[in-house]
């Protein structure tokens, strides 16, 4: 039986136009145990100037494992979405994004398949995601990193294509970073379907739909940048908790929304439930 712990993606502080620094000390002083960080390649203008809560993988990790244990919080994962498509972007991002994560302390790096390219077949794709999964395992399994794959794109959009990617490569480093929203804007039952990833759960998205854009995208889109906040919109949160409290391994639930304010109502409903 896993334990649950309450983490929030910093996406929350996007509109904020605040530093990294500033976004982790906001989840700790919101009562948040884990942050879930964006990383990125390069330098970035407004990350730079400190008006934008993504850190460079060309900064020292020790940015983020400091600025973590100033605020008293831990690290679930990274955001390290890079398009499996898309060798030539995200062979080498993975690579240094498990680097990344095992000097600074995050278990798990997040990603997802992404935009294909407009010129190849479904076949050839899976071949690409393979090739990239292969080389981002390797590095990942020499360094105790899990990889967490979240349905998100076009492939990862039901539980047969999510899992298709996840069999491509035989590594215990490969599991499956779940995210109730985007399942359930792809058109599926979040329940059911994190009933059949439970055994290779690594990381969980606790994305929240508000009913306006279920009724608006449900079944029309793959996914969702961020939700509203977990309590205000349709998913059953208390059928979430109870299966990852059957999870093999312990969960981290990152809070995927838009807003301070909505990160402020997130905890509080999640933290009600899992009493």
């Amino acid at each position: 039986m896993g334990t649950i712990g309450l983490g929030i993606n910093l996406e929350f502080v996007r509109h904020e136009d605040k530093s990294f620094e500033w976004g982790v000390e906001k989840a700790a002083a919101l009562g948040y145990e884990y942050v879930e960080p964006m990383v990125h390649w390069g330098r970035e203008l407004l990350s730079e100037a400190g008006y934008f809560h993504s850190v460079s993988m060309l900064d020292d990790p020790y940015r983020i494992k400091r600025a973590c244990e100033r605020a008293g919080v831990k690290l679930s994962g990274l955001s390290a979405h890079s398009p499996l498509c898309k060798p030539e972007i995200s062979t080498e991002y993975l690579k240094q994004a498990v680097r990344f994560a095992a000097e600074c302390g995050a278990p798990v790096i997040n990603t997802d398949e992404g935009p294909k390219p407009a010129w190849t077949t479904e076949e050839e794709d899976h071949v690409l995601m393979r090739y990239v999964l292969r080389e981002a395992a390797a590095a990942a399994e020499a360094r105790g990193i899990l990889i967490g794959l979240e349905p998100h794109q076009q492939y990862s959009k039901t539980p047969d294509g999510l899992d298709r990617i996840q069999k491509l490569v035989d590594s215990p480093v490969i599991g499956i970073n779940f995210d109730t929203g985007n399942s359930y804007l792809g058109g599926e039952d979040p329940l059911a379907w994190l009933d059949r990833v439970l055994d290779r759960l690594v990381h969980l998205h606790a994305k929240d739909i508000s009913v306006t854009q279920s009724e608006a995208e449900r079944g029309k889109v793959t996914g969702t940048a961020v939700g509203c906040a977990c309590g205000d919109g349709v998913i059953d949160w208390a059928g979430v908790i109870e299966r990852c409290r059957r999870c093999p391994r312990d969960i981290v639930l990152s809070v995927e929304c838009g807003t301070v304010a909505q990160a402020e109502r997130s905890i509080a409903h999640l933290r009600a439930l899992c009493k």
